[in-house]
């Protein structure tokens, strides 16, 4: 029989020390003090801070040895879905890497962008954001490859610079909410023990409907607009093949390992036909793929040892105690899993981070509260997405907003996706019944 945890809101310091550490930090090197060329929310690194958290952690429960408290660790560590999850980073590491080595970012949204006419341009970009983003899984990627193409498509048309790159980070958030090989799907998914394509089929329920929306809002605007000079850019029809090949194993279901494995050696043999790849490239691109993971990794394994001492110590009591004063019933749990991944994204201004910090404390509400599985798992992923898609300091508009030379917080008006998400996931939950 499982011993009974009482409530300690003491428990909970670790992640306040974090909040401090990284957070505070954050806003005063990016506000109060900023240094050129370098983002005030990357001058502590996320790992640095949870490993402090860590140390505190530790230090609390004197009941327990220090022998013990590792071993609480390693049982957090070695849960089956977190050892699963590490690994799908690995090789969605590798995949991200060699796929963009051979080309198939640019050249698939080149591709795109060439057969949408130009008056379109602008709820173009907005398409090709949604479809890049879940081919490649990563929504900083995204705008990091068609940021660019957008800064080009509004100084042709003499458009709105702001506009056209803001539907660029919505469709990037759009795609990175749904990819399967997203780190964001990843986390949610197996920290909550559900399958992707379940997961997938809740998200698009409310995403595809908000996508939807936006895409009309885009339409509108460009009738009521000139046609634009989009300019040529190049391609190759081969290079951006097996993007809509992993994109469609994806969607069918197939297991992720497969589809991340049938997508690397696409590229390789696409890479090496186009000749964009040599076998050095080749291997340094995966190599350099999966050490970008490397951050995430240990992210998780320090997130993972500080909730199971948390748990331990009573921490999550203390927050689900929170929640059962304001709570009722199943639509009040899933506000509270909404309300504090949200939270966790704007103290971190990671959604991956923020994920794997309010999974396993979303669990236990979910349990409570009869909330599915693959419905927390879609609330994980959409709420940490829509903060991150939004906050002015977080990675996408920080990284659009350095491509484009204006400021993150002008992007924040045209962020229609976002906002037109946030309204359909609190409807949806108001459903809930």
């Amino acid at each position: 029989m499982d011993k009974k945890i009482t409530s300690n809101p003491i428990a909970l310091l670790p992640i306040g020390i974090f909040l401090v550490l990284y957070l505070g930090n954050g806003i005063f090197f990016e506000y109060i003090s900023p240094e050129e060329g370098r983002m005030g929310f990357y001058v502590v690194s996320v790992v640095l801070a949870f490993s402090i958290s860590l140390i505190i952690a530790f230090l609390q429960n004197r009941k327990l040895s220090f022998d013990e408290k590792i071993h609480i660790c390693a049982k957090g560590i070695g849960d089956d879905n977190i050892v699963i999850m590490l690994f799908i980073f690995l090789m969605a590491g590798a995949f991200s890497g060699i796929a963009s080595e051979a080309g198939g970012a640019s050249s698939t949204a080149n591709m795109l962008l060439s057969v949408i006419p130009g008056k379109f341009a602008v709820p173009g970009l907005f398409l090709i954001a949604c479809l890049i983003s879940m081919a490649m899984g990563t929504s900083v990627g995204t705008i990091s490859v068609l940021a660019p193409i957008a800064c080009a498509v509004s100084k042709n048309g003499d458009m709105s610079l702001p506009l056209c790159v803001g539907v660029v980070v919505g469709g990037a958030m759009f795609g990175d909410n749904l990819s399967f090989i997203s780190d964001t799907t990843i986390a949610a998914t197996k920290t909550q023990g559900v399958e992707m394509k379940d997961k997938f089929r809740t998200n698009i329920k409310i995403a595809l409907p908000s996508a939807i929306i936006t895409f009309i809002i885009l339409i509108i605007y460009a009738f009521m607009n000139k046609g634009v000079n989009v300019g040529n850019f190049d391609f190759s029809v081969l290079q951006a093949i097996p993007y809509f090949i992993v994109l469609a194993m994806s969607i069918i279901g197939i297991n992720v390992f497969i589809v991340l494995i049938t997508g690397i050696l696409l590229f390789i043999c696409v890479g090496i036909l186009t000749g964009s790849l040599t076998y050095a490239t080749g291997l340094s691109s995966m190599g350099s793929g999966m050490s970008g993971m490397f951050e995430t990794m240990i992210v998780t394994i320090l997130v993972a040892s500080i909730a199971a001492l948390m748990k331990e110590n009573g921490g999550f009591e203390t927050i689900l105690s929170m929640i059962r004063k304001k709570a009722n019933g199943k639509r009040g749990g899933s506000f509270g899993i909404f309300l504090l991944t949200a939270f966790m994204d704007i103290a971190t201004a990671n959604n991956t981070v923020a994920i794997v910090i309010a999974a396993p404390i979303a669990k236990n509400i979910s349990d409570e509260y009869n909330v599915e599985p693959k419905k927390t798992a879609s609330l994980l992923d959409t709420s940490s997405c829509i903060m991150q898609g939004i906050i002015p300091y977080g990675a996408q508009l920080l990284v659009a907003a350095n491509i484009a030379g204006i400021t993150s917080v002008s992007l924040i008006p045209f962020l229609f996706y976002p906002f037109i998400l946030l309204v359909f996931v609190i409807a949806s939950i108001i459903r809930d019944k």
